[in-house]
């Protein structure tokens, strides 16, 4: 059945692509749709981009463990402030400013907003460098499950994940991407929501479930090992805040078709998020119910296997069919979102940008397919290979992009002060921070450094601006207007 499924699913996405193909002629298609999308495809693209297969199998599992019912306070940041308050905050004037603008990306919107001629230069090496390696951690931990309930082994199964993915990528760009997208959520909210009625039954009701939980948590991580609030408070900031400053997920601001769309699509957004963000993690703390260790895998604890351990025991056959559909979908729509943005830095913000800025639409949507399909391979070697310092590009991708972009797009909205020499400063100290604070810090304290990284560049600017040149009134004028 599982394999029946899995077909079935991969079939769709390679049709979604074709027909996508037929609805994208200039650049502006392929990367935002031609801004023509509306609330619920937007909405359903933001958050099945936000929450990849890193949540439902690494990092919920962890947190879960390691904070037991407390981790649900990041489920509420997420769904609050890194979903409906992004769309709230930012929505509107993203999406009037950006086309004020003429601005397809990030790194083009911050040159065109702060008149800096280099900061698009700048803006796309740090997507490249840290976007494409990061667009590889989402598959951590679903050789395993698919090696275990398909008996098909790792590779091949990234070479299914990542080859759909390039199809209707290349195929069928943004319009592809919104259609995948819709339904791949679809398939997490029913998937996520069937996951979480199991276990909790499994876990004698909800009342239970939880009762047991807590009385298991400190048993399982003692009161001297229990992380305290400010560790707590700091994965709620980056993991909420940092979603403001991602450019895969600020694209999805761009494309929406008007204005007055932003209240339904953070309505919808918050209900999707609540939804997938709180199955993950109180799957995640439940755990505890039939756990008395972190699973094992050579000799180490492996925490990107409990929640999969999890499941294969506690899930009947056919519904695991589902739960590989959910974090299938997880992966692909995160996947398809950052190879997007990261092939744009390339063929938008450099080659356009700066080698042949009267290159024809034919020939950018073309590179766009082309670079796709190269990031889209090297997504493969990156996530079956991962050499030491690509890991530890992964880890640090989160910190640097927030801390490098998040200052200068929330200023470049909403205040006309800020100048060209600050952003500057501000992205140079965020990137100098979230990756010194990391080496200095360790690994395990990251979500301080990269905390502390996006929230510096915030004091930078402003205090540069004051001495520096603001950009012109014709252009503040135009961004405003």
């Amino acid at each position: 059945m599982a394999l029946i499924a899995l077909g079935i699913f991969l079939m769709l996405m390679v049709l979604i692509g074709v027909w996508g193909m037929k609805k994208t002629s200039t650049l502006n298609d392929f990367l935002i749709g031609g801004r023509d999308i509306g609330p619920w495809f937007s909405a359903f693209a933001y958050g099945t981009t936000y929450f990849s297969a890193v949540l439902f199998i690494g990092f919920a599992g962890k947190i879960g463990w390691g904070f037991g019912l407390n981790g649900l306070w990041i489920a509420a940041g997420n769904a609050v402030i890194g979903s409906f308050l992004a769309w709230l905050v930012l929505g509107r004037r993203t999406r009037r400013m950006t086309q004020n603008l003429g601005a397809l990306t990030m790194p083009e919107f911050l040159q065109e907003r702060y008149e800096g001629k280099y900061l698009k230069m700048c803006g796309a090496l740090i997507i490249f460098f840290f976007l494409v390696p990061y667009s590889a951690s989402v598959f951590k931990g679903l050789g395993y499950l698919f090696e275990v309930n398909l008996h098909v082994s790792f590779d091949t199964a990234l070479l299914i994940m990542i080859g759909i993915t390039g199809i209707y990528l290349i195929l069928g760009g943004y319009h592809a991407v919104m259609l995948t997208d819709f339904l791949q959520g679809i398939i997490m909210v029913f998937g996520a929501s069937l996951m979480v009625i199991i276990i909790m039954n499994n876990g004698g009701g909800l009342s239970a479930a939880i009762a047991g939980i807590m009385d298991k948590y400190p048993q399982h991580v003692p009161l001297d090992k229990q992380p305290g609030w400010f560790s707590l408070a700091c994965l709620v900031f980056m993991t909420s805040f940092g979603a403001w400053g991602m450019p895969q997920m600020v694209q999805k601001f761009y494309s929406i078709k008007d204005e007055s769309m932003i209240l339904k699509a953070a309505v919808v957004t918050l209900l999707f998020a609540s939804i997938i963000s709180f199955s993950a993690y109180f799957v995640g703390a439940s755990a505890h119910l039939f756990y008395d260790q972190v699973p094992m895998f050579n000799g180490k604890p492996a925490f990107d296997r409990i929640i999969p351990d999890l499941l294969i025991h506690q899930l009947p056959g056919p519904l695991m069919a589902i739960i590989m559909l959910l974090i299938l979908s997880a992966s692909m729509s995160t996947l398809s979102s950052l190879v997007l943005v990261a092939a744009s830095a390339l063929a938008v913000d450099l080659h356009k940008g700066y080698m042949d800025p009267h290159v024809s639409k034919e020939k950018s949507v073309a590179l766009m397919r082309i670079l796709s399909g190269v990031f889209i391979v090297l997504s493969f070697f990156i996530a079956r290979y991962q050499f030491a310092f690509i890991v530890t590009l992964m880890a640090l991708s989160w910190g640097v992009i927030a801390g490098a972009f998040l200052a200068p797009y929330v200023y470049g909205l909403f205040w006309k002060g800020a100048t060209k020499m600050g952003v500057v400063a501000g992205m140079i100290s965020g990137v100098f921070l979230a990756i010194t604070l990391f080496f200095m810090w360790g690994q395990d304290k990251s979500p301080m450094a990269s905390s502390v990284a996006m929230i510096v560049p915030f004091i930078v600017i402003p205090v540069v601006s004051k001495f520096t040149r603001a950009p012109s009134e014709k252009t503040l004028e135009r961004a405003f207007k």
